[in-house]
């Protein structure tokens, strides 16, 4: 069993548990529907469709960079000639009063992402990020991701390459230990801390989105010393990390 390694950086992110309409928050990490939205995305997968192909993913997230939290101020629906459109179709009456949201972002996060899972799915999903149907988002449709996204589609163990092989874009200082916090899938005794998140997509449908509930660790772990570059020499390694995998 191989697996894929992700880069996941862009001016925003945005992965949020308890979004509703008006407050829509953001994890300081990707929770599991945004990374599924995401493959989801690239594979072209319309809203209602099944996503029992992405139950069998395992997916460990390395906090590169934590970014800045950032509130945005929104207003929708001042000064249109029509209603704002509702759920299900219909308008909000033309002079109701604008709809204000607040919707949180992470600015200039990076987060490396190890997928596993069978090979047979993840050959494919490999294939649409390369060649997206539709644009792949982090978190949300307005925060598109930088290149490359995809480091690696034949990783043998892509754990173990975020904590040897895959650099990490910040240099460091003085007593800085070389490590990073990782976010993995599940309850472990030795996690720094331990949370309960509904993140685990049902539905993408537009009118029924349903989650389950999963367990997340979170832990501190060391990392090679050697993977800590930045300017120039960060994207060489990284360059030199993605030519691996056409040399394997």
């Amino acid at each position: 069993m191989s697996g894929l390694v992700l880069r996941l950086a862009g001016p925003l992110q945005s992965w949020g548990e308890h979004s509703v309409f008006a407050q829509r928050d953001t994890l300081r990490f990707p929770t599991r529907s945004g990374l599924i939205g995401l493959l989801a995305s690239a594979e072209g997968f319309e809203r209602g469709r099944s996503l029992t192909g992405y139950e069998g993913l395992r997916f460990t997230v390395r906090i590169d960079r934590p970014g800045v939290r950032l509130l945005d101020f929104h207003t929708i629906g001042g000064g249109m000639s029509r209603g704002v459109p509702r759920p299900d179709g219909t308008q909000r009456p033309q002079g109701t009063a604008t709809m204000v949201t607040r919707r949180q972002y992470l600015s200039d996060a990076v987060f490396t992402v190890a997928v596993e899972g069978p090979d047979e799915r993840l050959a494919e999903i490999a294939e649409a990020l390369r060649q997206p149907r539709w644009q792949p988002y982090l978190g949300r449709r307005s925060c598109p991701p930088d290149q490359p996204l995809l480091l690696s589609s034949t990783a043998a163990d892509p754990v173990a390459d975020l904590r040897t092989r895959v650099p990490i874009a910040r240099a460091l200082r003085g007593s800085d230990q070389p490590e990073a916090e990782f976010v993995t899938e599940s309850a472990e005794e030795t996690a720094d801390s331990v949370t309960e998140l509904a993140d685990v997509p049902e539905s993408f449908s537009r009118c029924d989105r349903r989650y389950r509930t999963r367990a997340v660790s979170i832990t501190t772990q060391a990392v090679a010393d050697g993977l800590f570059v930045s300017g120039a020499a960060f994207w060489d390694c990284l360059v030199d990390y993605i030519g691996e995998e056409g040399a394997r």
